[in-house]
């Protein structure tokens, strides 16, 4: 009797696949349309003339941010611009030369300088010679706090201590007390990886989330804290249960919902929220997500759980379609909406 339920059930299942399939997959972005960390319209001429070794565009670009206190734009620029540099410095070095004391030169040549070092055998001892570079950075644009988000990350490379990482913290939030990039610092820093557990994790990112803006990103820390439980497992006694998952997921999806579809500045955060929604086996939910994000694909967080980013993300696309497909009723059609029929839960919890 067992196996022939099993049986009318992957029956069932697959008649419900081949029906509703195709018309929720025609719903998203095709495979082919689908790029991995695509640059906006105001970064993309930036990294092109950087590739002729140009850095003018780039220079603008982050003068305009700095002078605008965009810090979330600014700091995504800056590690896009860093990570272009990694490959092909000559532009940078063409800009420093002309400009040896600019504040965005200076930024995003520690950021450089902190990746290199971090990739490092001896990474701590790496780090710490950056020391005067990174001072560097934050002395020469007072106002900016990304150069602290930055000191928080080199803190933590450098097995800074919980006072010196608090004073550094302090200098973070001063600037912009709702810059995510300055709390996804001190989330790793308090991850069971570093130098904390997932419970003060998920304190840290709760209470962040709690006095937050209603449309910043750092609604989207608690979901950070959730990926980095779901990644390396909880030690006995040291995790948070599902319910509180669950409801880092639900903050993160109202955030989502504040922000158009396809866009660029929250893209990571939508991608790192439909990972943990398929983690959780909400299928509906990470359907519609997929809907919002587009062929928007981000390397983080798919670059930790697959050998290649991009198929990562398009597998886990694949997989919520056929999930949600097979709990369709066979009768449900165009009147009837697929891809929400049970509210978002079902079938994982």
């Amino acid at each position: 009797m067992f196996r022939t339920m099993s049986l009318l059930r992957a029956l069932i299942g697959t008649a419900r696949l081949v029906r509703h399939g195709p018309r929720l997959a025609a719903g998203l972005a095709p495979d082919d349309d689908v790029l991995l960390d695509a640059p906006d319209e105001r970064l993309a001429p930036a990294l092109v003339a950087a590739a002729l070794a140009d850095p003018e565009p780039a220079a603008k670009l982050l003068a305009t941010t700095r002078d605008a206190a965009q810090w979330e734009d600014r700091d995504r620029y800056v590690n896009r611009l860093s990570a272009f540099a990694y490959r092909r410095d000559d532009w940078l070095g063409h800009w420093l030369a002309a400009a040896p004391h600019d504040p965005d030169a200076l930024l995003v040549k520690a950021q450089l300088a902190v990746r290199r070092a971090w990739e490092s055998p001896a990474r701590a001892e790496r780090l710490r010679e950056l020391g005067p570079l990174i001072d560097a950075a934050t002395e020469a644009a007072p106002r900016d706090p990304v150069p602290w988000r930055l000191a928080l990350d080199h803190a933590r490379g450098t097995h800074a201590g919980h006072t010196a990482f608090e004073a550094l913290w302090e200098q973070a939030v001063r600037r912009a007390p709702n810059h995510y990039g300055s709390h996804v610092a001190a989330l790793k820093y308090l991850s069971a990886q570093w130098y904390g557990s997932h419970r003060e994790c998920f304190d840290f990112a709760e209470q962040a989330a709690e006095d937050a803006l209603p449309d910043s990103l750092v609604q989207a820390l608690p979901v950070r804290a959730a990926f980095s439980q779901l990644l390396s497992g909880p030690a006995p006694g040291q995790g948070v249960g599902g319910e509180r998952i669950d409801a880092a997921a639900d903050r993160a999806l109202a955030l989502s919902a504040a922000y158009p579809a396809g866009d660029l500045g929250s893209a990571e955060v939508r991608n790192l929220l439909v990972h943990v929604l398929v983690e959780r086996g909400r299928w509906h939910d990470a359907l519609a997500e997929f809907g919002r994000i587009g062929p928007q694909a981000t390397t983080f967080p798919w670059t930790l759980v697959a050998e290649d980013p991009l198929r990562g993300f398009l597998d886990a696309r694949a997989g919520a379609v056929r999930q949600v497909a097979r709990r369709t009723p066979l009768r449900a059609g165009p009147g009837r909406d697929a891809g929400t029929g049970d509210g978002g839960r079902s079938g994982g919890h």
